[in-house]
């Protein structure tokens, strides 16, 4: 009986699998080997090799487009690391009994979509329209164009992701800690270990697989960011070039010059760079090491 049983729940496990591998076929593998059959093709269906990669490396704005993503990835990521895990660490040890209370102010901002969450930033950072204008008026900046200047958009598009994204991974660094046997903890107490040592030598130590695969997966959609600067460049009516991110730059070779090729070869460039980076968290951080 014990067999049969286990054979019914292997095929249980496959139908429930099913599902996910279709949806990840349709939507993840062969989109991803179609970009690559256009990235080394050109519009005739005729490989080129790397013709593509070549001539969108020429293109003036590659260099920058990739400069600007690269710098608020790591704006972006390095305020995960420190303010995610602080967050986490501060809500499971010094405020269990608000806890409920954060978890469910934290989670909240991400129950509004990308483009709405831009929206609303865009009104509380316009002076002339914020309820907090005259904050923005201290600085000098007086208008929505002179407060999304090119220089300032790293750091604001890190504070609106922050607000949007940072709480899920709050509540999943949080979730991490109550995994740490409280046996451990509390034998580190007896020992004299006080909250910062407890904090080093413990549980940032035992959320190091946790903080590698928020770093992937924060990473990869960074890089790929599209509607925050593509609205920001209509609000602000030009200020902001149109192909500021690599993913806006391909955008254009897409639907506006009508090259599907090189748009494939940007989408490429960048899948290449998550894949480098992720391989190096992967192997640095030990995330698929039996402990």
């Amino acid at each position: 009986m014990t067999v049969v049983r286990d054979r019914r729940s292997g095929k249980a496990g496959y139908v429930f699998v099913a599902g996910y591998v279709v949806l990840l076929l349709a939507f993840g593998v062969l989109p991803t080997l179609y970009a690559l059959w256009l990235s080394f093709s050109n519009s005739r269906s005729q490989l080129v090799g790397f013709g593509n990669f070549t001539r969108t490396f020429a293109d003036y704005r590659f260099a920058a487009a990739f400069a600007n993503i690269l710098v608020y990835v790591v704006i972006w990521l390095a305020s995960l690391m420190i303010l995610v895990v602080g967050l986490a660490l501060l809500l499971h040890g010094r405020m269990r009994r608000t806890g409920a209370v954060l978890r469910f102010a934290y989670y909240l901002p991400g129950a509004l979509a990308g483009a709405a969450s831009v929206v609303l930033w865009l009104i509380l950072l316009d002076p002339a329209a914020s309820p907090v204008g005259f904050l923005l008026r201290t600085f000098g900046w007086t208008s929505l164009a002179t407060v999304v200047q090119p220089g300032h958009l790293p750091v604001l598009f890190t504070v609106i992701a922050f607000w949007t994204g940072a709480g899920g991974w709050i509540i999943v660094m949080y979730g991490a800690l109550n995994n740490i046997p409280g046996e451990l903890l509390e034998a580190a107490r007896i020992d004299g270990a006080g909250v910062f040592r407890t904090a080093v030598s413990i549980q940032l130590p035992m959320l190091r697989k946790w903080i590698a695969y928020m770093l992937i997966l924060a990473f990869a959609t960074g890089s790929q960011l599209f509607v925050e600067p593509q609205l920001v460049s209509t609000a602000s009516f030009g200020v902001i070039p149109e192909g500021w991110s690599p993913n806006q730059l391909s955008y254009l070779y897409a639907f506006q010059a009508g090259d599907f090729n090189g748009a494939a070869a940007l989408a490429v460039d960048l899948l290449a760079l998550g894949l480098v980076c992720a391989a190096l968290v992967v192997f640095r951080s030990g995330l698929f090491e039996r402990e």
